[in-house]
C-alpha cells in the first residue's frame, strides 16, 4: 500500500464507570465507556524535507524535530521542551510507529502532525482521557500515512507501548476505550512484561504475542438508564494521584488487598448486570464503587472526593440513581446513572449540580472507536 499525502484520524475520549485505581494492577477488571468528544490528528507531507513538525491547538507554537537514532529531537531547545511536556504522547506515538516501520525495512518518516482537541474547555481539560485519545489517533494517522494497515488490536498495542514508555503506571483503559469505543470490560496488561517483550523481540512480535493480564470486550449499554456527566471545573492529574498512591506504604497491606478484592467483586457484578440487563443491580454496584473509593480516600488521603464531586453523587442518589467520581477523582468529571424515562429527575439533578458548582456536560457514549 502506497503512502497517502494527508490522513486524518480521530479518537473519542473516555469515562471510567467502575474499577479505577484497581485496574492499574495487571489483570484487574474495569468498565469504561467512550464518549462523543474527540481528538483529531492530521498527518501531512512535511513543510521541510526530512523533518517532523508536531503542533497542537492547545500549544502556542509548533515543535520542529529531527530523527536521531530512532527518537525525535528538537531542532531548538524550546522544541525539546515541547516534546517533553505538551507533545510527549504525540512524540511517543510517532516514535513507536517508526520502530515498527524500521523492523519492516522502512525509513523513518518525514511528516507534519497537527492535533485538534475537543476534550478541553478553553485549554482546560475535562478529564476525558485526552492523553489516551491523542495517542490512539496519532498511532492510527501516522500508520495510515505511512501505508500500514493495522487492526484495532494492533493500534491499541502500539498506543500502549508508547504510553507505557512515558507513564509506567498508566492502565491503558483510556487507550482501549478510544480504540474500540462503546462500553467496555477491560483488564490492563503487565506493562513491564510488555515493554520487555518489545525490547527483546521487537515491536512486530509484541503485536502478535499474548500479553499477560490483558483482556478487552464490548459490553451492552445499560438498559433504561441515562449516563449523565458533570464537570467540576477543576482539572486533576491522574498520573500524580496514581503515583501518589503507589508511593505510600498502603500498597501490600490488608487494606490494599481488601480494596482490590472488593473492587473486583463489584466490577464483575456490574459486568454481569450490564450483560443481563439488570439495571437495579447495576445501580447497586455503582453505589458500592462510590463507597469503596470513599474508603480508599479516607484510608490513604489522596483527595479523590472534592466538595463538588460529593455534591454530584448526593444529588443523583437522592432521586434513586447512582453516581461516583470517574477516573482518579480530585476534580475532573463525575458520572451518574439515572432513570432515562424520568426526565424531571434528570433536570432536578442537573439543577442541583449547577448550584453546587458542577457543570452538566452534554456528553453521550460513542459506540465507535477511533476512525477517519
Amino acid at each position: 500500500m502506497s503512502p497517502q499525502r494527508t490522513v486524518a484520524r480521530r479518537a473519542p475520549g473516555k469515562l471510567f464507570v467502575a474499577g479505577e485505581y484497581a485496574v492499574v494492577e495487571p489483570g484487574n477488571p474495569a468498565i469504561l465507556v467512550a464518549v462523543n468528544r474527540y481528538v483529531t490528528v492530521t498527518v501531512s507531507e512535511p513543510g521541510a524535507p526530512g523533518g517532523v513538525s508536531l503542533s497542537s491547538d492547545l500549544l502556542p507554537r509548533t515543535a520542529h524535530c529531527r530523527w536521531r537514532d530512532g527518537r525525535l529531537g528538537g531542532a531548538q531547545p524550546q522544541d525539546g521542551q515541547l516534546l517533553r511536556d505538551g507533545l510527549a504522547h504525540v512524540a511517543a506515538a510517532v516514535e513507536t510507529v517508526t520502530l515498527l516501520l524500521a523492523e519492516r525495512g522502512l525509513p523513518a518518516p518525514a511528516l507534519d502532525v497537527s492535533v485538534a482537541s475537543g476534550l478541553h474547555d478553553n485549554g482546560t481539560k475535562f478529564g476525558l482521557g485526552s492523553s489516551g485519545a491523542v495517542t490512539v489517533a496519532t498511532v492510527d494517522a501516522v500508520a495510515a500515512f505511512c501505508g500500514l494497515d493495522l487492526s484495532r488490536d494492533a493500534r491499541y498495542r502500539l498506543a500502549m507501548l508508547a504510553t507505557a514508555g512515558i507513564e509506567a503506571k498508566a492502565s491503558g483503559g483510556d487507550l482501549a476505550a478510544s480504540t474500540w469505543g462503546g462500553w467496555l470490560a477491560y483488564q490492563a496488561p503487565d506493562r513491564t512484561a510488555v515493554l520487555d517483550l518489545a525490547r527483546r523481540s521487537g515491536v512486530e512480535k509484541a503485536l502478535r504475542e499474548p500479553w499477560p493480564g490483558f483482556a478487552v470486550r464490548r459490553l451492552p449499554p445499560p438498559e433504561g438508564l441515562s449516563l449523565e456527566v458533570g464537570w467540576t471545573g477543576t482539572p486533576a492529574s491522574t498520573s500524580s494521584l496514581v503515583s501518589g498512591l503507589h508511593r505510600r506504604t498502603w500498597r501490600g497491606t490488608a487494606s490494599h488487598q481488601r480494596f482490590l478484592q472488593t473492587t473486583n467483586d463489584f466490577v464483575r457484578a456490574s459486568i454481569d448486570a450490564l450483560e443481563q440487563g439488570n439495571r437495579e443491580d447495576l445501580l447497586r454496584q455503582i453505589r458500592r464503587a462510590r463507597q469503596e473509593l470513599a474508603r480508599l480516600d479516607e484510608t490513604v488521603g489522596l483527595g479523590i472526593f472534592t466538595t463538588e464531586l460529593t455534591a454530584l453523587c448526593d444529588a443523583a442518589e437522592a432521586v434513586g440513581g447512582a453516581a461516583k467520581p470517574s477516573g482518579a477523582g480530585g476534580g475532573d468529571c463525575g458520572i451518574a446513572l439515572l432513570d432515562a424515562e424520568v426526565s424531571q429527575d434528570i433536570a432536578h439533578v442537573q439543577k442541583r449540580w449547577t448550584t453546587a458548582g458542577v457543570r452538566p456536560l452534554p456528553i453521550r457514549p460513542a459506540m465507535e472507536g477511533n476512525e477517519e
